[in-house]
């Protein structure tokens, strides 16, 4: 399966300008690879309502003007951000890299130049700063005498002058694959290779380290000369993260030495004493035979700086003065800096390494009604002291952390036929279970997550083992989109959680239960409709759990476009989600839990089938996936999402010995299917919906989202088949051709909708965008149903145009169009690319199971490579 032509081209354009030889020390060869030097061409705007065209704006002027009003209020009078902003989105800025530190303890993304330029340490709550003193110098000295002194940025600062700023990007490279990522420094002149391996705890199936707010810097030196040299590498740090907090007065920072089992590291401790969730960073290193650890307490980094550059060159070390520093006054920050150094000999290598970690053990949301512990405090305490703990742990056991992470890795990496496109975007797009705003919290002991409703009265466990013991979860619609667990969205991404992390998705789906049974009887204003409705309605699943400038857990649904009591597919999703994650997990005591919630929210959706077909209906807006899309009628998603819901609901009955459940649902799968065939069937695909307006018969790319989740959960045949596989295999045909191949040469993934005629459909906004993470679910299930090469061609133009053309790396939007704009930068759904290893994962067991004569097997057992 080699990379298209194209494909070749875009991944050679990234490198194109580096001129050095060097390839570095451990770089693997799978992932993203960018030369430090490289421009991206191509330069999109973000949408704005200024995009949205004359018609929509005349089909929904009474939004506009609801919105304007709420935006007003949110900014102006409440000085709050809004949890989507359509006034202010965030520009595209081509520079992210890999983010540090692993999962719920917050991150800080460092771009592919270098800079630290993306901060979440206050849970949910992005800014976008660079800053810029927080920097990599090297410092090589021979015979006692400095030779070379540079700071690894090609930035030339109009600040701290006194530093040797501009290393030429041309000889160096960024190399992603995430939780790792490589830069490799050739230093012109000198003849020395540096490479920077920056490592993060994001190990799958581990529930203690990779929850850790830790990163290491791992740096191999390659000396080519004919003669000795010392390398020495500092890292410089402000106390703070470029936020105006940063100049509030009060924080100071202070050295420290630690000594634990025979080990011992040193480092600054940097106290950030805000008023609230205050925290620590700490910068440091492992004492080691033949390696000096020095450090500077505290400088401004501020003016030339020119006496922490003198401090380094003299000698190779820094001043490593003793106590802490004097708290700074109102309007001026303070920094630190760490020195490692060891001797390089002739044509020899050596080895430095430096840990970053950060200390914010106990958060507030913007409430500030409760306090959460994160989930590393279970390990390392709740008193804010746990730093060089963290450092020390991080340092020693870094190691382990790679082979774990290697071995996880190595049998994708090293399956020749998987195109190499495809190994870099599975574990790169990874990145957002660390960086989606994600909060990992302990349960408090008196907490009761059953909304009220507790086992023996059929609802669920108070203190479920899933949360009790792993904890809760909670991520990020996208960073623009600031609401936590968007369930409609989840829907796609899930697919990670429960391969990697499956507890983490079960502590997930009891807290979605929980809230399901719950209701909010208070009256708001939808901005869609204009009419007030209640917040929550009982047994109807939330769009989300709340958002973090509020408090989430506590108040869900903060997305209040639309009144999300009447929409079909959340409720739908759950039940697929409960079966697939049982499927996965084999977990019964899950099953048992979930089992009457399911039933509930079915007996809600029935009220929609309004004909009595056992196929239920649309009015207005589809769903909540495509909430801008107007429908009448069965449509293909809903209807495709209901009949395999059904499905689930018979096999779940079935195992769980529910024999009027299972009655019940097979008779309505039943007469299901025939009606949406009959209503939605043209002999080629499913219509979009069944309304008969003349843009019913649009090609949608994700009409076959209810197979895909009946394939990943093992249905699908037989007994529990809700859809003819001739018809599903035409339908992926038809849009394959036609939103894949028909639009923009077949190099930019699948859009939303297709007219037959082979012309997008403009008729919304959403309809003529690509979806990266739908197109993902779309290939996933093309591979499912035997179509490998189109579920691969498909899921490819999506990852050339992202991370290869548009110069969004680590930032994968919600949506593109073919031209000029793209829509909400780093969002969930694209984890769904997860969804195409599981079905890769079912299709090699599949060939495994064909190719051993007289084996028989259960199609719907887990895999254990899950």
């Amino acid at each position: 399966m080699a990379s298209t032509e194209w494909g070749e081209r875009s991944t050679a354009e990234l490198m194109s300008k580096y001129v050095a030889k060097d390839t570095g020390i451990g770089v693997p060869n799978e992932g993203w690879r960018i030369c430090l030097a490289h421009e991206f061409k191509e330069k999109r705007k973000p949408f704005q309502a200024k995009d949205v065209s004359l018609s929509n704006v005349l089909e929904h002027i009474g939004l506009g003007l609801r919105y304007l009003k709420w935006w007003y209020r949110k900014t102006q009078i409440e000085k709050k951000a809004p949890f989507i902003d359509m006034f202010g989105p965030l520009p595209l800025r081509q520079i992210y890299g890999a983010p540090l530190g692993g999962i719920g303890g917050g991150t800080i993304t460092r771009g592919w130049r270098g800079e630290f330029c993306r901060w979440q340490l206050n849970p949910g709550m992005y800014h976008y700063t660079t800053v810029i003193a927080n920097q990599f110098t090297v410092c090589l000295r021979r015979g006692g005498q400095t030779v070379y002194q540079q700071v690894l940025s090609v930035e030339r600062p109009p600040t701290l002058q006194g530093w040797n700023w501009g290393y030429c990007g041309e000889y160096a490279f960024y190399h992603a694959l995430y939780p790792r990522a490589w830069t490799v420094y050739h230093l012109p002149g000198q003849n020395v290779t540096l490479t920077c391996r920056q490592v993060s705890p994001i190990l799958p199936h581990d529930y203690q380290d990779s929850s850790l707010p830790v990163a290491v810097f791992a740096w191999d030196v390659e000396n080519h000369n004919d003669y000795d040299l010392d390398v020495a590498i500092m890292l410089t740090m402000v106390n703070g993260s470029g936020h105006k907090d940063d100049k509030r007065g009060g924080h100071w920072n202070e050295p420290f030495h630690l000594e634990k089992d025979g080990q011992a590291v040193s480092g600054v401790l940097l106290h950030h004493c805000t008023p609230v969730n205050p925290y620590t960073l700490c910068i440091a290193a492992r004492h080691m035979p033949d390696r000096q650890v020095s450090h500077q307490t505290a400088f401004s980094p501020k003016g030339t700086c020119s006496g922490l550059w003198s401090d380094l060159i003299t000698d190779g070390r820094l001043d490593s003065p003793t106590g802490p520093s004097p708290p700074v006054q109102k309007g001026e920050e303070v920094a630190a800096a760490l020195a490692v150094s060891c001797s390089v000999g002739a044509r020899g290598r050596g080895g430095l390494e430096m840990s970053l970690s950060w200390d914010m053990p106990t958060i507030t949301f913007g409430s500030g009604e409760r306090r959460h512990d994160r989930r590393y405090t279970r390990f390392f305490g709740t008193k804010g002291n746990a730093a060089p703990s963290l450092a020390h742990h991080a340092l020693l056991h870094y190691p382990r952390w790679e082979e774990t992470i290697e071995e996880w890795q190595r049998p994708i990496l090293q399956d020749s036929a998987l195109p190499s496109w495809y190994k870099s975007a599975l574990f790169n797009e990874l990145y957002f279970v660390a960086d989606g705003g994600t909060v990992w919290t302990e349960l408090p002991e008196d907490s009761d997550v059953s909304g009220g409703l507790r086992s023996e009265d059929g609802g669920l466990p108070a203190q479920p083992t899933a949360i009790k013991e792993y904890g809760r979860f909670a991520y990020l619609e996208g960073q623009e989109y600031r609401m936590y667990n968007t369930y409609d969205v989840h829907f796609y991404a899930s697919f990670a959680l429960v391969m990697l992390w499956p507890k983490l998705a079960l502590s997930l789906q009891y807290d979605i239960a929980g809230s399901v049974i719950q209701q909010d009887p208070t009256e708001r204003l939808h901005l869609m409709s204009g009419q007030c409705s209640a917040v929550k309605a009982k047994n109807v699943v939330p769009h989300d759990i709340g958002d973090p400038d509020d408090e989430p857990w506590q108040r869900v649904n903060a997305y209040l476009i639309h009144d999300t009591a009447n929409w079909k597919d959340l409720n739908l999703k759950f039940v697929l989600q409960v079966y697939r994650d049982f499927h996965v997990t084999q977990d019964q005591e899950y099953l048992r839990d979930m089992w009457p919630i399911c039933k509930a929210v079915m007996e809600s959706e029935l009220r929609f089938d309004l004909d009595g077909d056992g196929l239920i209906e649309n009015s207005g807006y589809a769903d909540q996936t495509y909430d801008a899309w107007t429908v009448t009628g069965p449509s293909a998603y809903c209807g495709g999402l209901w009949l395999a819901s059904t499905c689930v609901m018979s096999k779940m009955a079935r195992l769980l010995e529910d024999e009027p459940a299972y009655l019940l649902y097979k008779d309505i799968l039943q007469r299901g299917s025939a009606a949406f065939d009959k209503l939605l069937w043209n002999g080629k695909y499913y219509n979009y919906d069944s309304s008969g307006r003349s843009l019913s018969n649009s090609v949608m790319s994700d009409q076959c989202a209810g197979q895909w989740f009946l394939r990943a959960s093992g249905l699908g045949d037989g007994e529990f088949q809700a859809f003819p596989k001739d018809k599903v295999l035409s339908s992926l045909k038809s849009v394959f051709d036609l939103n894949v191949m028909s639009f923009a040469g077949g190099q930019m993934g699948a859009v939303n909708g297709m007219r037959p005629e082979g012309v997008p459909d403009r008729s919304s906004v959403q309809s003529d965008e690509v979806w990266i993470g739908v197109v993902y679910g779309l290939a996933a299930t093309m591979i499912h149903e035997g179509m490998l090469q189109e579920g691969l061609r498909t899921a490819e133009g999506c990852y050339r145009t992202v991370w290869e053309r548009l110069g969004m790396a680590f930032q994968t939007p919600e949506a593109y169009c073919e031209k000029g704009i793209y829509r909400s930068l780093a969002y969930m759904r694209p984890l769904s690319i997860w969804a195409m290893q599981w079905a890769l994962d079912g299709a090699r067991s599949r060939r495994l199971r064909d190719d051993a004569p007289g084996q028989t097997g259960d199609s719907t057992a887990p895999r254990e490579d899950s």
